[in-house]
């Protein structure tokens, strides 16, 4: 109607009112998060000159303290037993974590050099295809009624893998679009991920059930760290979001949507029965975006290399949500048969 520029109020509180909405249905609850992210997007992208800066701090240097929050909190959700996967479904695991290692970078590979990006946003495509998945699909690989166990163990597996295998795809596939330093990366990711999630395990270990408050208050405090995050790349690139913002979210999504299919169909090609199948397509379809987005920043490129990243995350809870959705209406065989004997 011509009255855009004066909508950002309106907007902020239709999100937010969704997301409440959504929350009192046990059917809508998984997209309370998503919808409250879109309410936090739209508030930086009308005011997002209180979301770079407070005074001389610049507030996307909180984006690698953040991150290293949420790893802490997987690392005290952790135990070796989330390990003992490889020995009980070794195969499970192979073809989850190469199917994730293959078919995301290839796929983001192709994305980025189709769309007519600037060098660093289409960068940025490849960035979040060569990084691993995170806790979210663990969520939704548990919702599907898709093997929990498996999924978390390629989730901690692929993870752990990150420092070593992300920098070396991404000098591969996204080296004609950005210089990559491996090493530097490497050792910004090992930072991020190893050292927190280590600490986390040391803690969990050390004070297994001694400190449940922790476990309570853990996935929240990582969902606003995500949250913030999304806020503060979105306010740091808000002017190319809005030149490139329409095509970006088509493929930003075509490559959500192509890792949930392959990753199933790969599965089911190797052997893999549906249950297992279901979960190799989630764990290969959902990325962590909260990692990619510091990556990014670590390289000093948050404006630009962040933004595919800040789409992504709050798109495949939303895809993600969906499909677990959907699978869950429909227990697979290996269930059926479990629940019968």
């Amino acid at each position: 109607m011509g009255n855009l520029s004066s909508a950002g109020l309106p907007l902020v509180v239709f999100f937010l009112l969704l997301g409440i909405g959504f929350n009192g249905f046990a059917s809508l609850k998984g997209y309370t998060f998503a919808a409250l992210i879109f309410g936090g997007v739209t508030l930086s992208l009308y005011w997002p000159q209180y979301f770079v800066r407070i005074g001389d701090f610049k507030l996307t240097g909180l984006i690698i303290p953040l991150i290293q929050i949420i790893m802490f909190g997987m690392g005290t959700s952790m135990s070796i037993k989330d390990f003992a996967g490889i020995i009980k479904s070794p195969k499970g695991v192979l073809v989850g974590v190469t199917a994730q290692l293959a078919i995301m970078p290839i796929i983001g590979y192709v994305l980025a050099n189709i769309s007519g990006f600037s060098p660093e946003i289409a960068a940025g495509i490849v960035l979040i295809g060569c990084s691993p998945s995170g806790v979210a699909s663990n969520v939704m690989a548990y919702l599907a009624k898709a093997n929990l166990a498996l999924s978390i163990t390629i989730t901690s597996i692929a993870t752990l893998l990150a420092p070593f295998v992300t920098p070396l795809l991404m000098k591969l596939l996204a080296g004609q679009f950005v210089e990559i330093d491996v090493l530097t990366m490497m050792w910004s990711i090992t930072k991020m991920i190893i050292l927190p999630i280590g600490a986390g395990l040391l803690f969990n270990y050390l004070l297994h059930g001694k400190t449940k408050w922790l476990d309570d208050i853990m996935p929240m405090l990582s969902m606003l760290a995500i949250g913030l995050i999304i806020i503060v790349i979105t306010a740091a690139g808000r002017d190319s979001l809005l030149d490139i913002g329409g095509m970006l979210l088509l493929l930003v999504l075509a490559h959500n949507l192509f890792g949930y299919f392959l990753g199933y169909w790969f599965a089911r090609v190797v052997g893999m029965d549906e249950r297992d199948a279901r979960t190799i397509s989630i764990e290969v379809g959902m990325q962590n975006g909260g990692l990619a987005s510091g990556i990014a920043n670590t390289l000093g490129k948050i404006a630009t290399m962040g933004l595919a990243p800040a789409v992504f995350g709050p798109l495949m809870n939303i895809t993600g949500s969906i499909l677990a959705s959907y699978w869950h209406k429909s227990a697979p065989e290996k269930v059926v048969s479990e629940i019968k004997s």
